[in-house]
């Protein structure tokens, strides 16, 4: 099977999940700066959302660069993968409008890291069809320190949500920032398999 399809169709779900997100953004009633406090805590989870769901697009993207080919599982893998994003928006919404009240920096926390497990699964699942341990894609993932620390972050931040909420915030922010740097591996390993 070719990949633009699986390619178009992520595109268009993670451009919708975007759009759904800034719809949580409501129009203040005042006309004056202070008319936008109260829309702080849900502008600052819309940001971190954003950025995380810009993150797996931009990952996503490396990801089926290195693809040749998809299967039946990659679908599957996709979509359970899609099913995790689909639930940031509402997480987004629920976590700003409650000023990130305990239970919702939890959810919070457990969507982000059902997101990275499905992410795991879909970048396994192309490694298994396009090659094994042996091919590029394998090679440019390598041991991944990022996506092993990542689901650690996000357990010790859904535990502290209801102990130490800046805790559980802070875990959140800082997996965004650490993935936020660019990841060049796929890139650099794709690039030096062309030369050879």
């Amino acid at each position: 099977m070719h990949k633009t399809r699986l390619e178009a169709f992520s595109d268009g779900v993670l451009a919708i999940i975007l759009t759904i997100m800034v719809l949580e953004l409501k129009v203040p009633h005042g006309a004056d700066f202070t008319a936008l406090r109260p829309l702080l805590p849900v502008f600052l989870s819309y940001v971190l959302s954003f950025v995380y769901v810009g993150i797996y697009w931009n990952n996503h993207h490396h990801l089926l660069s290195g693809t040749r080919q998809v299967s039946g599982g990659v679908l599957w893998a996709n979509l359970h993968l899609l099913f995790w994003l689909s639930l940031v928006p509402f997480t987004t919404g629920w976590m700003g409008e409650n000023h990130f009240a305990p239970a919702t920096l939890a959810v919070y926390g457990g969507v982000l890291l059902g997101s990275a497990v499905a992410y795991f699964l879909l970048q396994n699942c192309i490694i298994a069809v396009n090659g094994g341990p042996e091919s590029p894609l394998a090679r440019a993932v390598g041991r991944d320190w990022k996506g092993k620390l990542s689901p650690v972050l996000y357990l010790v931040g859904i535990a502290s949500s209801f102990w130490l909420p800046w805790l559980s915030g802070a875990c959140y922010v800082f997996v965004a920032l650490m993935w936020l740097v660019p990841d060049r591996r796929i890139e650099r390993t794709l690039a030096h398999e062309q030369l050879d």
